[in-house]
């Protein structure tokens, strides 16, 4: 074929592992931003927790590629960090709702016990608080990452090397219909194994934790 030489290929799977890199420290740094939004919301003084629900209800009711546009065209900085930062003040804010989500199905009672045992604020959710409430968000976390993998494709409209732009790149080098069809199947088998193995992870915890 054509397009889809092994210098083709070895391009696309260099954008392939760009968007896998992206996605990953987005997602690192959208749970940590959003955890701490969370607890802001949830326990902070109201001035704050109001900032901080502000700050929260713009990025949910705003499209992600217009911040990705935003902070592509704003932020002097390499692919790399102009992509991470665009989706990490994005995606914290949908993480900070299924964190705080999470602290409220926490008993009461667990505070109160944690207390009794001397535990402090930060101490309390370092460790009693929080490792119970990502247990049971966990469905629901990597249900937002595997939106962040697919979302990761908008970076293509401004020219980010990630997997969909290395696509269109090699798509753009033929005119037959078949290569272009191969190079959509190849695009598609990837993005589906890479989120499909991720829905498995999340059936596979679902179902240790029914037999716990």
């Amino acid at each position: 074929m054509e397009a889809f030489t092994s210098a083709n290929v070895n391009f696309l799977m260099g954008g392939f592992l760009k968007t896998i890199q992206i996605s990953v420290l987005a997602i690192i740094f959208s749970i940590a931003f959003g955890t701490v939004l969370a607890l802001v919301k949830q326990y902070a003084p109201k001035p704050l927790s109001l900032l901080v629900s502000a700050y929260i209800e713009l990025f949910r009711c705003t499209p992600n590629l217009l911040w990705i546009l935003f902070i592509y065209f704003t932020v002097k900085g390499s692919d790399l960090f102009v992509s991470v930062l665009a989706f990490t003040i994005f995606t914290s804010a949908v993480m900070a709702e299924i964190i705080r989500g999470g602290l409220n199905s926490i008993p009461k009672s667990q505070f109160e016990a944690s207390q009794s045992q001397g535990f402090g604020f930060f101490s309390s959710m370092r460790y009693v608080i929080l490792p119970q409430t990502f247990k049971t968000i966990i469905p629901a976390l990597f249900s937002q990452c595997t939106t962040v993998i697919k979302d990761s494709s908008y970076l293509a409209g401004v020219n980010v090397a990630e997997f969909m732009y290395t696509s269109k790149v090699v798509m753009a080098k033929t005119t037959s219909l078949s290569d272009v069809l191969v190079i959509y199947g190849f695009v598609f088998l990837l993005y589906f194994a890479l989120n499909f193995s991720i829905s498995l992870l999340v059936r596979a915890y679902q179902r240790h934790v029914v037999t716990v």
